[in-house]
């Protein structure tokens, strides 16, 4: 689901029952159907593409303005088939379901708009049909920003591998991920860290709690306060609270007794309240939370949970298996 906005407007994408013709799984259901994005505002309507069978959102802002990215007709013979065949860009839908086409980066022959802003700002990623892949797991080399339908590039960490703009808020601050130019020895993958990044002063890397491995923001608040997940190598996450260029473990936060371990936000809203995915200490089994902050004197910030931890908690594999998806559909 791409998300609601306050008029109950709600951008998503569905599976149809027509098997892809091309037998791709773009939306990652692991189904091979056609999915195509939709907007529900009352009655559900499919909305247009590009020429291609596929589609999707990732998000809608008040005005009822839709980002995400669509197939369009062209056979690409780098793409990683058979699971994509056909280019994909990001597209921009207005609130009567008018279709934009956000062009990549030069050089660049995909995209994929993530998130925007009230102000029909636009973020996401774009590369080649080589390096992106847009079908359960969400990534992308260069991360971008959309303005007036130019893309931006937001530049790098040092690396080459990952730049995804993940969210945006109505300031223009940006939040996402990028890979670094230092690599772990005897560790397969890449070193992805959070970013913040403004017109001003371009992407700051906001690193990790602690030792941990990678950091990935998931959203942002007009205050420019930025939630997300800090992971060891082993894919152990912990919550975390990015303000005032300090990044907090959530779980040192809430109350000693708590029987939530806080493992991943997925938003965060203008008055601080948090929701996301926590572990049951007894049982291991993933429960939503909401966290609102206190100022009350004998609550949360009175009495950490977990002061002193420099490591996530080691969470169940069935649990991990959970994150690491969720993070892969936002980009991860």
């Amino acid at each position: 689901m791409g998300g609601l906005n306050d008029n109950l407007v709600i951008a998503l994408y569905a599976e149809t029952s027509k098997k892809d013709p091309l037998g791709e799984d773009f939306c990652g259901f692991g189904t091979h159907l056609v999915c195509l994005a939709a907007v529900w505002n009352g009655v559900m309507t499919p909305l247009p593409g590009l020429g291609g069978d596929n589609s999707t959102t990732m998000g809608i802002n008040q005005s009822g303005e839709i980002a995400g990215f669509a197939e369009n007709s062209t056979h690409d013979s780098t793409c990683g088939a058979p699971s994509q065949v056909l280019d994909f860009e990001a597209v921009l839908w207005s609130p009567t379901g008018q279709v934009q086409e956000l062009p990549p980066l030069p050089g660049d022959t995909v995209g994929m708009a993530l998130a925007l802003n009230n102000n029909g700002q636009v973020v996401g990623s774009t590369g080649t049909c080589a390096n992106t892949i847009p079908n359960g797991l969400v990534i992308g080399p260069h991360a971008v920003l959309w303005e007036n339908g130019s893309p931006i590039a937001l530049g790098s960490l040092g690396g080459t591998m990952v730049g995804v703009a993940a969210g945006i808020n109505d300031a223009g601050e940006v939040i996402g991920g990028a890979d670094l130019a230092s690599e772990i020895p005897g560790f397969p993958g890449v070193q992805v860290h959070g970013f913040v990044w403004t017109a001003a002063k371009g992407m700051a890397d906001i690193g990790t709690l602690g030792t941990d491995f990678s950091s990935v923001p998931t959203s942002i608040n007009n205050k420019g306060e930025v939630v997300g997940g800090s992971c060891d190598d082993m894919g152990n996450c912990r919550a975390f609270l990015w303000q005032n260029n300090a990044m907090t473990d959530l779980n040192t936060l809430i109350p000693a007794d708590s029987p939530l371990y806080l493992v991943l936000p997925w938003a965060v809203n203008d008055a601080g309240q948090i929701v996301g995915m926590g572990v049951v200490n007894s049982t291991g089994d993933v429960h939503a939370f909401i966290a609102t902050p206190s100022e009350e004197p004998g609550t949360a910030a009175a009495a950490p949970a977990m002061a002193g931890v420099t490591r996530p908690m080691p969470i169940p594999e069935g649990s991990r298996k959970l994150v690491r998806k969720w993070l892969g559909m936002r980009g991860w």
